[in-house]
């Protein structure tokens, strides 16, 4: 059997590699953002100052209720989830991976009904 070209060779092995470097983007997609998780994370880490469901009394002063975030005039999950990636200083670092701000941004959406 005979060697193939060697301009052959560097037309696979590129090919090879642009396939290789754009199958993940291509193949994979983000999972949708999870209202339910977002709630379990709500619940955790914002209850303490949010009232962040509708069975929880009291939250701190000052401080907006879920709802009435996902009731403010211009709201986006997808906002809010950017937000949490990076909050305000009076708000504590919790360290939210990106799939978890999306959770709590898909969350707070779903308050608004």
């Amino acid at each position: 059997m005979t060697n193939p070209p060697r301009r052959w060779t560097r037309i696979v092995s590129a090919s090879a590699v642009a396939f290789a470097l754009s199958a993940p983007g291509s193949t994979t997609s983000a999972a949708p953002a999870d209202p339910a998780q977002g709630e379990k994370l709500a619940k955790r880490w914002c209850a303490a100052c949010h009232v962040v469901s509708a069975d929880q009394t009291q939250g701190a002063d000052n401080v907006p209720a879920f709802a009435s975030i996902a009731r403010m005039p211009g709201f986006n999950a997808e906002t809010i989830a950017q937000f949490l990636m990076d909050p305000h200083p009076k708000m504590p670092d919790m360290q939210l991976s990106r799939d978890e701000a999306a959770d709590l941004g898909a969350y707070i959406a779903s308050l608004a009904r």
